[in-house]
């Protein structure tokens, strides 16, 4: 797999650059905010997550925690959402051009992790504005951000892969993904932290064990450990494995692309 995709992205580097581009530019195209709604979502979604936290669970989650997993999750959201369309949304150069297909999800999820790092940027001064005025500063470990971040796109490239074919064959994927997404959000520690929910998992450690099996349980947390001073990473052998999910998730998705991407001029 490695050899063939490295070739695709050598041979189509300017094909890559040009579909990254133009996804880039379409994405709030006509909009008056245009980039700055990327920050808005994740900065209502938490102040929403906050407030419902305080008042109805009666129990405060610190604001640099529900910032960092906001934004981790809507590097996900955006890849399997968007992704589902990358491929019938582009039916005429499907249909017309003759191209590797693969350079369609390629160029989605580029485009997406340029404006993922845009958007962290913006994340990482507010954090940093946040821990100052509580005296602190961030965690020395937010320099191997950029390997976290990397990993993180393999694996929102795998799902990229995944929802884009499933959804040439199957119409209603959006309909499940969108459930899916649903409970995978409330069961990934996005709007709280892993220490928020441990009194109640300290009575079922199985279910516990299962929780961390979650890739996404391991790199929200991940994100806060890097960059907060008084986080910590919980090493386990649940959360290793989550963590370790994302591999063979790419390996069967490309797979599985590769297979049926000869049909899909076809379908689309």
């Amino acid at each position: 797999m490695s050899t063939s995709l490295i070739h695709t992205l050598i041979s189509y580097k300017d094909l890559i650059v040009n579909l990254s581009a133009r996804e880039l530019k379409g994405r709030y195209s006509g909009t008056m905010l245009g980039f700055f709604w990327s920050i808005l979502n994740p900065l209502f979604m938490a102040l929403i997550y906050m407030i419902f936290l305080r008042l109805l669970v009666g129990r405060g989650v610190p604001t640099e925690d529900i910032l960092i997993g906001v934004f981790a999750w809507q590097y996900t959201g955006q890849s399997v959402f968007g992704g589902q369309g990358c491929i019938n949304n582009n039916a005429n150069l499907v249909k017309k051009v003759n191209f590797p297909r693969l350079l369609l999800p390629l160029s989605f999820s580029a485009g997406n992790l340029i404006h993922h790092l845009l958007a962290i940027g913006v994340q990482i001064v507010m954090i940093t504005g946040i821990l100052l005025w509580k005296g602190s500063m961030l965690s020395a470990w937010v320099v191997a951000l950029p390997l976290l971040i990397a990993y993180h796109s393999l694996f929102n490239l795998g799902l990229t892969l995944l929802v884009s074919t499933s959804h040439v064959y199957f119409r209603d994927t959006n309909h499940i993904v969108s459930i899916v997404m649903q409970a995978w959000f409330f069961m990934t520690p996005v709007i709280y932290n892993l220490s928020f929910i441990d009194r109640f998992m300290e009575r079922a450690p199985w279910l516990w064990n299962i929780y961390l099996l979650n890739p996404m349980a391991g790199m929200v947390t991940a994100y806060r450990a890097l960059q907060l001073p008084e986080s910590t990473f919980p090493w386990s052998w649940p959360i290793v494995i989550g963590l370790a999910l994302p591999v063979p998730l790419l390996f069967i998705s490309y797979r599985v692309f590769q297979r049926y991407q000869k049909y899909f001029s076809d379908l689309v």
